[in-house]
Parts: C-alpha cells; sequence; structure tokens
C-alpha cells in the first residue's frame, strides 16, 4: 500500500473521531436554538452560531472536514469511507460516557450492526488501495449527485421528525463527499484554480443545506439514531459510489461479493432499528 494511501487512512480515522465529537456538540447547542424554519433558513442560521456550543461543534466539524478533504485526495473513496464509518462505535461510547445522553439497548444494537456491516464492506475492499482512483465519467457523476440531492431535499421538506431528517441530512453530505472525490482529481491540473471551479460551489452548497437540515434533525433526535443514520446514510452511499462512479474494483471471487452485498443488508437492518422519535418535552 503506497505511502500516500497509509497517510489518507490515518486523516480518515482522525476525521472519524472528530466527526462524532462535532455532532455531540451540535447536538447540545441545536437543542438550545430556536427550531429550524425552512422558510427563514438565513435567520435560523444566525441563531444557531448565537449559541457558543453550536459554533464549537461546527469548528470541531469544519476541521475534521478538512481532514476529510486531505484523505479522500490521497485514498480511494471506498477505503476513506469504510475508515469514516468505522468511528459509528464512538457514537455510543461517548454517548453515554461523556457527552451524559441516553443510550438505549436498541441503539446499541442498531450501531453496532451498522459498524460491522462497514466493517465487512472494509473486509471486501481488497485491489482498491493501489492508488487513490479518482477516474469518473462527468455525467454520471452529475446525475448521481443530482439524484441525492433531490432525494435529500423531498425527504426534508416533507418528514418533520429527526431520524428521516438526518437520512436527508447524510444524503446531502453523501453527495458533497463524491464531488469533493471528483474535485481532488483536479488538483495535478488545476492546481488553486479548483476553489472557483464549479464542483467547489455544488460542495459548498451542498454543505450548508445539510448542515441546516442536520441541526433540525439534532432538534428533534433521538440524539445517537439521528447521528447514525446521518452518518451510515453517508457513508454507505459513498462506499458504493467508489465502484459506480470512480471505477474502483469490485471483488473478484462470488464469496467477497456476496460478502459486500450481505454487508449492505446487514447496515439497512440496523437503520430499521432506529426508534421512532420521542416527544420532545418543553
Amino acid at each position: 500500500m503506497p505511502f500516500s494511501v497509509q497517510l489518507g487512512l490515518l486523516l480518515a480515522l482522525i476525521t472519524s473521531l472528530m466527526s462524532v465529537v462535532g455532532f455531540f456538540l451540535k447536538h447540545a447547542g441545536a437543542v438550545a436554538a430556536p427550531p429550524v424554519e425552512w422558510r427563514r433558513p438565513w435567520a435560523s442560521t444566525v441563531a444557531l452560531f448565537k449559541v457558543p456550543v453550536y459554533t464549537l461543534g461546527c469548528v470541531v466539524a469544519t476541521t475534521s472536514w478538512g481532514f476529510h478533504v486531505g484523505a479522500l485526495a490521497l485514498a480511494p473513496i471506498s477505503v476513506v469511507q469504510s475508515v469514516i464509518a468505522g468511528g459509528l462505535v464512538f457514537v455510543t461510547v461517548l454517548a453515554g460516557r461523556v457527552f451524559h445522553q441516553p443510550v438505549t439497548r436498541r441503539e446499541w444494537i442498531g450501531v453496532a450492526l451498522t459498524a460491522a456491516g462497514l466493517a465487512f464492506l472494509a473486509a471486501t475492499l481488497d485491489g482498491t488501495t493501489d492508488s487513490a482512483h479518482a477516474d469518473y465519467d462527468e455525467l454520471r457523476l452529475l446525475l448521481a449527485v443530482g439524484a441525492a440531492t433531490i432525494a435529500g431535499g423531498v425527504l426534508a421538506y416533507r418528514t418533520r421528525t429527526g431520524p428521516p431528517l438526518a437520512v436527508a441530512a447524510g444524503l446531502m453530505w453523501a453527495g458533497s463527499d463524491v464531488t469533493i472525490k471528483a474535485l481532488s482529481g483536479k488538483t495535478d491540473e488545476l492546481g488553486i484554480g479548483v476553489l472557483i471551479h464549479p464542483f467547489a460551489f455544488v460542495i459548498l452548497l451542498l454543505s450548508l443545506v445539510g448542515l441546516l437540515i442536520s441541526a433540525r434533525s439534532l432538534q428533534l433526535g433521538p440524539v445517537v439514531s439521528v447521528i447514525a443514520l446521518t452518518s451510515a446514510t453517508a457513508n454507505a452511499l459513498t462506499i458504493a459510489a467508489g465502484p459506480a462512479l470512480f471505477k474502483e474494483p469490485l471483488p473478484d471471487n462470488v464469496g467477497a461479493l456476496l460478502v459486500r452485498l450481505a454487508a449492505f443488508a446487514l447496515v439497512v437492518t440496523a437503520a430499521s432499528l432506529t426508534p421512532p422519535p420521542m416527544r420532545q418535552t418543553a
């Protein structure tokens, strides 16, 4: 495995831990802020950032995002996202031990199954760590990102509960991550010019919209399920984007391919264990 890929995986591991910490800090701030209103996105965003702990959570998350960009530039997207997905095991531990959030047995099982399913995906990634694999067809990329954006927008507009909004935020961030990977392949050609490439504006838009949707999902809770669903949605889609969009090779033998399909099924099953949203108390 090239050193650049190893460095990318280290950055992915740092991203994983920091993103979970950022989630919990943002949750603490979001529940102290006024409810997010879709018709007043700017006012809702300002109100959220007036809460210091939410701002701190965003600083941690933004720093994590910087490590994520570096990881995606150095390693295959499916490998990076598999490492980040392993960070789901931090969710329940940090929830109970550090942030003093209640964690039900059902949530422990759901998060554990999700992490296990994504770990099985990582176990079938042989042959994908030889390079960063940034080759893609632009039309297929635009269709995939567009589909994720539309699905996330429709889901956010039509739902009023935490877990579905978490999925919507995950869809937005999956579209952003896929676009980051595509743009990383242009750095040698464009240099600093990538900052004004159209893809950069797509990344910024999806990141900010996803942030607002995520804040509302954290306000509605339950927090452990919301974090797990957001992460699982974003990671599962970006792992799938490896072979589907960036020409990362699939397992050569049938057994490994079946394990990968079973892993996706396990993630879906884990998502179904997400408890119904709890009614907020005054």
